[in-house]
């Protein structure tokens, strides 16, 4: 759902002023005239996705062609989030010492070199359970390197007074992904099988380092005398983190929603493949559906946010994300109805966790000072997805013992309790969330 935040400070030099690696304030001009913003967005747009054609197909290639078990899946899951949980916290101040456009280049390179093996296993006949565990473990770690840098270098591209507008237009991006991606997972899928699909995620990746060669940046790299012990500065993130009382809420309800959400999504596909007897093509159609309403939100959230204001955005959509993810067990109850139940149920969960994310994210990266960014978004990244590798395998043992069905049922109650810790706060009192006082 969400992400990270930092901080950072040296005996000798109080505070890092902001103009080295921020775009100063201008008079604003739409990034629809930024080419520099457009070659980095159009990358991550294609990045973007074939990261869903692979999120459909490794699922589907371990149920329908390795003839996984749920515990099986459980494992696949973890591994491919384990990597917030075993290096999130150090990689966020190893990031801060980094140029963040380079670490994304390196990052893709990666994921591209580790998913193209998939195929080329398949086609020699040697593709194995293990494979996948290994191949998902690598790329779990690209992509935490990745996706810190990621939220931490919008700063340095756009001027501050642009960040929500750039944020929307990621968030935009990457919810048309989610429509696109999984719909043309599934045709891939169908006409030359899930190994092969992969291989359009590995082009995309490819175009999205190739846009980041192209792409320049007003980051400049801290010192060398203005880094401290590695401990020291990852101890400097989580403080900056919860020692924000609106940061340290917003952690709570994000994790533990993550938690829950992914008890439910990892036996997602053996109930939508088994238990209801889909096609991949139907579920990557139900995916990319239900994500209409994450473009939706993603467009609605400038104008709820001035109608209800900032703050009460986040209670509100926390609210409405947690109640709906009952609605996806229950399709079990009512099998006729289970595809618009689906689409109905990830539809209203995506626009409101697209609200949420939005305004948050733009919220942490306001208020947090650039030479922090890359340790905050991680501290907040360990905090909120390094439940999530615990989660998968925890599903995977209940999904053994109790089935499929009670398990996402567990997850799905466990979702509502996720909004109380924004709900019962201050939000509700205020209009606008805060501006930085660095």
């Amino acid at each position: 759902m969400s992400e990270p935040d930092r901080a950072s400070g040296t005996a000798s030099e109080p505070v890092e002023p902001l103009e080295p690696t921020v775009v100063p304030d201008a008079p604003q001009r739409s990034l629809w005239r930024d080419g520099n913003f457009l070659t980095m967005w159009s990358g991550q747009a294609l990045a973007q996705v074939g990261s869903q054609v692979t999120e459909l197909a490794l699922p589907v290639l371990a149920v329908l062609l390795l003839h996984a078990t749920e515990f099986e899946i459980g494992l696949l899951n973890a591994a491919g989030v384990a990597a917030f949980l075993v290096v999130g916290l150090p990689a966020g101040a190893w990031i801060d010492r980094m140029r963040k456009r380079r670490v994304m280049i390196w990052a893709d390179a990666v994921r591209a070199a580790a998913l193209l093996a998939l195929p080329l296993l398949w086609w020699a006949d040697l593709l194995a359970m293990w494979h996948l565990y290994a191949v998902a473990l690598v790329v779990g770690i690209a992509t935490v390197f990745f996706d810190v840098s990621y939220q931490s270098i919008i700063p340095s591209l756009v001027r501050a007074n642009q960040i929500a507008e750039a944020n929307g237009k990621l968030e935009s991006t990457r919810e048309l992904a989610n429509i696109s991606g999984p719909a043309l997972g599934g045709w891939l899928i169908g006409l030359i099988t899930a190994p092969f699909a992969i291989l359009a995620t590995v082009g995309t990746y490819i175009a999205s380092f190739v846009a980041l060669l192209l792409t320049r940046d007003h980051e400049v790299s801290r010192d060398a005398e203005d880094r401290g012990p590695i401990l020291r500065e990852i101890g400097e993130g989580l403080r900056w983190v919860f020692g924000n009382g609106l940061l340290r809420r917003i952690v709570g309800t994000t994790g533990i929603s993550n938690f829950f959400n992914t008890i439910s999504f990892t036996m997602l596909p053996i109930f939508l493949l088994r238990e209801l007897g889909l096609t991949p093509a139907a579920m990557g159609v139900i995916f990319s559906l239900g994500s209409v309403g994450g473009l939706a939100g993603a467009v609605a959230t400038p104008h709820i946010v001035r109608w209800i204001g900032e703050a009460r955005a986040i209670p509100v959509s926390a609210i409405a994300f947690s109640a709906v993810a009952c609605m996806l067990p229950l399709a079990a109850t009512f099998p006729a109805v289970a595809f618009p139940l689906l689409v109905v149920q990830g539809f209203i969960g995506s626009f409101t966790v697209l609200l949420y994310n939005i305004t948050q994210v733009t919220f942490r990266q306001r208020i947090t000072p650039p030479r922090l960014l890359g340790r905050m978004n991680a501290s907040v990244r360990f905090c909120v997805w390094g439940v999530m590798p615990i989660a998968a395998v925890l599903a995977g043992a209940l999904g053994t013992w109790l089935g499929v069905v009670p398990t996402m049922w567990i997850g799905a109650s466990g979702q509502l309790l996720s909004a109380l810790c924004v709900v019962i706060g201050p939000f509700w009192f205020m209009r606008a969330l805060p501006d930085a006082q660095h």
